[in-house]
């Protein structure tokens, strides 16, 4: 199981998550309490291994906007979050995760997007994600297994991450408030949800 590791704000948290295995760190530079500045993010980025994919998260940006940051920090991946249409998504020069909260019909919506891999979440709350919420995981059942490049978030923490796993099937998961106390990331949070999610995979 892949695990991303969202809303990566400093050095010290990004290399702790990597070295506990996270395969994927996430950078947000959309409107949250988790925004980071493009200097910040591109130190980090430039301290990381090669293999860790490096994830910039955008809602509504313009295509030359986000060319700009990811160029600039060094981006592997693009997460969008807004109401990227398809032809924009396959307009930029990364692979892109689409983020598509849960919604009636969610497995035709997933299927039909044009994006590398599809970000399953929980309805919108007060940001484009990040909120702490879940939504109904037994609506999504085995949903993994129709929809290719399925990466789970909404509402994960240490303690149901492997529910979730064994439930919807994702190829990823993805957590950002979930591991972190008093709003700050969590070493030790961050330690045991890598750990369970990659003990937690469900065999065909």
């Amino acid at each position: 199981m892949k695990v991303k590791i969202c809303g990566i704000m400093d050095k010290e948290t990004a290399h702790a998550a990597v070295n506990f295995g996270a395969d994927a760190l996430g950078f947000v530079f959309a409107e949250s309490k988790r925004k980071i500045d493009k200097e910040s993010a591109k130190q980090i980025i430039d301290s990381l291994p090669e293999e860790v994919q490096k994830v910039g998260v955008f809602v509504n940006e313009s295509k030359e906007h986000i060319e700009q940051i990811a160029d600039y920090t060094g981006l592997t991946m693009i997460q969008l979050h807004g109401e990227e249409e398809e032809h924009f998504i396959q307009a930029l020069s990364l692979p892109v995760i689409k983020g598509i909260p849960f919604q009636n019909g969610i497995s035709t919506i997933l299927q039909k997007s044009k994006a590398d891999s599809v970000l399953l979440d929980a309805p919108k709350g007060k940001y484009r994600g990040g909120n702490g919420q879940r939504f109904e995981w037994q609506e999504a059942r085995d949903l993994g297994l129709e929809v290719k490049n399925l990466i789970l978030a909404g509402g994960l923490t240490p303690e149901n991450v492997e529910e979730a796993i064994g439930v919807i099937r994702p190829s990823m998961v993805d957590v950002s408030s979930g591991v972190e106390t008093e709003g700050k990331k969590d070493h030790q949070k961050i330690k045991k949800f890598i750990e369970n999610a990659k003990t937690g995979v469900v065999s065909e």
